[in-house]
């Protein structure tokens, strides 16, 4: 039956089917999650210790900060180098462009 435990998982089977056909006819699809994982778990541990900034606008602060850092580490910038030149540019900066200033941004 569609409802039952087996008829849920048979559906979830078939939804989930074609993935599966792509990533065993294409071998440069990895079956695992693994390198994602773990570029989220020190995401996942900053927002526990988010929790104990004291304050909830430090907390979003730090969330921030901690994100730009992170988006840094992803684009091979140096989160220091970074920092100085945003805030040296950010005065005169367009606030419509802002994305501009974000690591690793490029126009497309």
């Amino acid at each position: 039956m569609p409802k039952s435990a087996m008829g849920k998982a048979m559906t979830y089977y078939l939804r989930q089917y074609p993935k599966l056909e792509n990533i065993l006819s294409d071998g440069r699809i990895e079956l695992d999650n693994n390198k994602i994982e773990n570029s989220i778990r020190p995401m996942a541990l900053g927002r526990k210790n988010f929790l104990f900034c004291g304050y909830h606008r430090a907390a979003q602060y730090a969330a921030m900060f901690y994100s730009f850092f992170g988006t840094c580490k992803l684009h091979g910038a140096n989160p220091t180098i970074w920092l100085e030149d945003t805030l040296e540019k950010i005065k005169d900066h367009n606030i419509q462009n802002l994305e501009e200033l974000l690591p690793g941004y490029q126009k497309s």
